[in-house]
């Protein structure tokens, strides 16, 4: 390989990484959050579920590629709106077997139902920089109403793209039962733990 390549990549990869080094840091206080319109980060935005294997051990999977908005107003968080969807075939665990299965008719069926979505109905503070964030989640073809408890991980200018991103981090539980999801119920676990990675550009 070129060594003039190597090293002008190595070069434009260390004037990146300085940039972002002397970047502000993010801020952590809601109340410097710029109001408005953000549009999902799909690239740092991912789903992880967790559930029981049997009662033996606790396995992971993740969804990514999401899509969607976000209506953010610090000064009046009841007016807030989330809605984001996830494409189903986007399922990946460490198992490419099981991935596929996954996929199938006797788990998510992701032929039949491609997406899954969130839309928020009520947002509700719980503390300085934390809500339960409550709404209706369609996945599988069965709308059901859940809640996530919610707080900021930081707020500012990403110092690759320049956008000016809000990141969150949120949590719930769900029984896949409920959602037509029932394979195997109860030796593989009913109830799923949601963790939720989500980063969001403002747009306006």
């Amino acid at each position: 390989m070129n060594s003039h390549f190597l090293t002008a990549s190595a070069l434009s990869a260390a004037l990146v990484f300085a940039g972002a080094a002397s970047a502000q840091a993010p801020s952590r206080d809601p109340a410097t959050v710029k109001a408005g319109t953000y549009k999902v980060e799909p690239y740092h935005t991912q789903v992880t579920f967790t559930l029981s294997h049997f009662g033996l051990s606790e396995f992971s999977g993740f969804f990514s590629g999401a899509s969607g908005a976000l209506k953010l107003d610090p000064a009046n968080p009841a007016a807030d709106q989330l809605d984001v969807t996830i494409p189903v075939d986007s399922v990946l665990t460490t198992v490419p077997k099981l991935t596929g299965e996954l996929k199938g008719a006797k788990w998510f069926d992701a032929a039949k139902y491609p997406t899954a979505e969130f839309k928020s109905t009520k947002i509700t503070l719980a503390g300085t920089a934390s809500a339960l964030i409550s709404g209706t989640l369609t996945l599988h073809g069965v709308t059901k109403p859940i809640t996530l408890k919610a707080h900021l991980v930081g707020a500012g200018i990403n110092p690759i793209d320049k956008a000016y991103t809000v990141g969150f981090a949120a949590s719930g539980t769900i029984k896949r039962s409920q959602f037509g999801v029932s394979a195997y119920v109860p030796y593989i676990g009913d109830d799923v733990h949601l963790t939720i990675a989500g980063a969001f550009e403002l747009q306006q």
